[in-house]
């Protein structure tokens, strides 16, 4: 395995580093081990609990090939000594929930992130005895005064699912880290060509491998990504004990789709581009959100921290319970669909209410700000690879 990349591009991490020839036929891509066990020829314990680094194969649910060469790349992708992969982005940010906190704990999270992340703080962890505090992460002094003696972790997304907020990495690293508490963010939206979390203090790092990363919309994963110290308990109970395994297959799609990955996040993020500034001078268009955009509330924070500015691009209209029908059945280019990160465009409406209600809870002045920004209904636009002029032209037939 190609673990010699440290002082390698990007580029040259995203298509050698875990890769080598095979050595029985020398073949230049790498196989696929679908094998769930393998032969052992030493006393090996049957329990995982007794697994250390480098011990033998024995059981995919334990190790793999396959997956440990998709680890290696995006440890090297994201300047991190240890990844442990999962069976989708949901997998990766339960168990990392479930396996750093216990009863009696406090979690500080964002209050609009992912749904699912947001649905498991605000009803799987508190009958397990763990609370959570909702804030928003853009503000410093929301984080600090939320934190509690008990709050053992910081969990922010940025940019953040749907409202492309932008969080301060480097100075809530410092808050966690005065707290003695874990600082973890999903960086899903930034992937690792645009951002790397750890490097700015951050902890642990969330991708959710079926979005930008993989990049195809064919094959589900996630990885959390840390210090060895963090991610081998994780691998003991996260990934042994919880279950949630990647495919070797899926981990084998995920890798060939990394080979790409920082070509197609520069041409994501120029198409972004394109569209967000048609978009902003559309008279029926009422709000964009993009922090490759000046008029993002946060667009310099963003560069500060972000090398590009990836492909996602929010936005409002008058009339957006209508524009979404009209999209599900005129457009030609771009797919009315859920999920993002794909080579082909995604739109979505994020329904403001259905959000509240179901996934956020939002109450009182968070409330009102949310509904300030996203009105009725966010459309979430992930811009894919196609020429930039056919995803405008497909939005013009539909706001004209």
């Amino acid at each position: 395995m190609n673990n010699s990349m440290s002082g390698k591009g990007q580029q040259t991490k995203a298509i050698h580093a875990g890769e080598s020839p095979e050595k029985q036929n020398k073949a230049s891509a790498p196989n696929i081990c679908m094998s769930s066990t393998f032969i052992v020829d030493e006393p090996l314990s049957f329990s995982a609990n007794n697994l250390e680094p480098g011990s033998p194969l024995i059981y995919t649910r334990w190790a793999n090939p396959t997956i440990a060469q998709l680890e290696t790349k995006l440890a090297m992708l994201e300047n991190a000594e240890s990844c442990v992969a999962f069976s989708s982005g949901m997998a990766a940010s339960s168990s990392c929930l479930l396996s750093y906190l216990n009863h009696g704990d406090h979690v500080v999270i964002g209050n609009t992130i992912y749904p699912g992340t947001a649905e498991v703080a605000r009803d799987t962890l508190p009958r397990f005895g763990i609370q959570s505090t909702p804030v928003d992460t853009c503000s410093l002094d929301d984080i600090r005064a939320a934190i509690q003696p008990n709050t053992k972790m910081i969990w922010a997304e940025t940019p953040s699912n749907p409202l492309l907020r932008i969080t301060n990495i480097a100075a809530t690293a410092e808050i966690a880290h005065k707290q003695n508490a874990i600082f973890v963010v999903d960086s899903t939206f930034a992937t690792p060509i645009a951002t790397n979390p750890l490097d700015l203090g951050a902890d642990l790092v969330i991708h959710s491998l079926t979005k930008y990363i993989g990049g195809h919309g064919d094959a589900l994963g996630g990885a959390v990504l840390g210090r060895q110290e963090l991610t081998g308990p994780l691998r003991g109970e996260g990934l042994i004990h919880y279950g949630g395994v990647i495919s070797p297959f899926n981990a084998w799609l995920i890798m060939r789709g990394i080979a790409t990955l920082p070509l197609r996040m520069r041409t994501h993020q120029e198409n972004a581009l394109s569209v967000a500034e048609y978009l902003e001078n559309h008279s029926r268009v009422s709000r964009v959100l993009y922090p490759g955009l000046s008029t993002h509330p946060q667009h310099e924070l963003a560069k500060s921290q972000m090398k590009i500015f990836s492909g996602m691009v929010s936005f409002t209209t008058d009339t957006p319970y209508q524009d979404a029908a009209r999209m599900m059945k005129d457009l030609e280019v771009i797919h009315y669909a859920v999920s993002l990160g794909h080579h082909r465009s995604l739109i979505y409406l994020m329904e403001t209410n259905d959000l509240i209600d179901s996934s956020y809870r939002l109450e009182g002045k968070e409330r009102e700000k949310y509904e300030a920004v996203a009105g009725e209904g966010l459309f979430r636009f992930s811009v894919g690879l196609e020429d930039a002029n056919d995803l405008i032209e497909d939005l013009r037939q539909i706001l004209d």
